[in-house]
């Protein structure tokens, strides 16, 4: 499921939908059972731009995963904090991935990713 949900957020990154794609990617959503996914938002705006992308997330899902039963709970949670743990190595290759012109700057100049 998760496989999924990120390569949906890619997709609409690569669409230039970047405020969505970062909403899905705030977190990792929980599966509970082979049904429900509860995803948590960090405010009430957030839940309202995930909720006018939530029926084609759905379907994206639904068809990837051939269950049609799956459903989205988002919970609004404003004490929320950013459970992903990046490592300069994660953020070096997120910045590769936006601009491959790094890995040339970084072999000039010498640099370290770990520094």
């Amino acid at each position: 499921m998760l496989i999924q949900w990120n390569n949906y957020a890619k997709k609409l990154g690569d669409k230039g939908y970047r405020i969505m794609e970062s909403l899905l990617m705030i977190n990792d959503p929980k599966l509970i059972g082979t049904c429900e996914i509860t995803i948590e938002l960090p405010n009430e705006g957030s839940k309202l731009d995930f909720e006018s992308e939530k029926i084609g997330l759905l379907g994206h899902l639904r068809g990837h995963l051939h269950n049609h039963d799956i459903t989205i709970e988002v919970i609004v949670n404003e004490t929320m904090q950013n459970k992903r743990n990046l490592n300069d190595q994660d953020r070096y290759n997120r910045l590769l991935e936006l601009n491959p012109n790094i890995e040339m700057l970084r072999n000039t100049f010498g640099l370290d990713v770990n520094a």
